[in-house]
């Protein structure tokens, strides 16, 4: 392990994420956007919006994404050397509001007339992933890999420094609509100590990276500009699955990303 990945995993394990790592160079970036834009004139932006679930055992391209070597750099700083990529999926929100309802403040910012809540807009619900991932043996590390650039005007990330120490919240089904979450759950706002949270915004082939107790969210998207990631899962290979009724995650699309697996809890596992 170089100065370097000690200084992330250091990082990483106090605050729970890091943002705007390097990934992918501009003949990368746009061959995977090249890619998109034909899963999205085959099943329509309805489908793609959220429902590319673990796409990575149809499409070859994903796949690569999913063992890109700075990614995998990363994430074995982080895990270690043996590791399953759990899962994944493509998140896109598309511009929602019409450019009538759109405002320009002095400081140049689109922002949208109204409360985006009341009007459905798609947005994510203040949540960890460890909530709905029947996991033990192991932290899951999640990536948000950028198709475009996530910046606070289209929905980017947002998340609570240092929550995922704090162990898992409770939740409950989400009142506001609009929720992008498959369960529709939040944690309670007055458990949610959104006035520490911070953006983490990323140009295009960047990502960010977070523990899956971390506490975390995003707006709807306002602006008239795409907001698209891929979202992958990893666990170390002593990670394995557990039967619990408040987390019914099936892991039916794991993968060993890298390194070897002495243990073999994920019986379905591709090599």
């Amino acid at each position: 392990m170089t100065t370097s990945t000690d200084k992330q995993q250091e990082i990483y394990n106090q605050q729970g994420f890091l943002s705007a790592l390097p990934v992918l160079t501009d003949t990368e970036l746009r061959e995977a956007r090249h890619a998109f834009s034909e899963l999205e004139k085959e099943f329509g932006e309805e489908y793609t919006q959220y429902s590319l679930h673990n796409v990575h055992l149809q499409y070859p391209w994903v796949m690569g994404l999913t063992t890109h070597p700075r990614i995998l750099e990363v994430v074995k700083a982080i895990l270690g050397p043996d590791v399953i990529l759990l899962d994944s999926r493509f998140i896109c929100k598309y511009p929602t509001v019409k450019a009538a309802n759109i405002q320009e403040n002095e400081g140049g910012e689109t922002k949208s007339e109204g409360n985006t809540g009341e009007n459905g807009l798609p947005y994510v619900a203040w949540h960890q992933d460890m909530r709905y991932w029947g996991i033990a043996g192991g932290s899951v590390l999640s990536v948000w890999l950028a198709l475009d650039d996530s910046l606070k005007e289209n929905g980017a990330l947002q998340v609570v420094p240092g929550s995922h120490c704090s162990g898992m919240f409770p939740h409950h089904q989400a009142s506001r609509p609009g929720n992008m979450l498959s369960v529709n759950q939040e944690i309670p706002e007055e458990l949610v100590q959104a006035d520490k949270a911070v953006f983490c915004p990323l140009l295009a082939g960047q990502m960010s990276i977070h523990d899956g107790l971390l506490v975390h969210a995003s707006d709807a998207n306002t602006s008239q500009r795409r907001r698209c990631g891929f979202v992958i899962r990893y666990v170390p290979t002593c990670a394995y699955p557990i039967q619990d009724p408040d987390r019914p995650r099936k892991f039916h699309a794991t993968v060993l990303a890298c390194g070897t697996d002495q243990f073999n809890h994920f019986s379905n596992k591709s090599t």
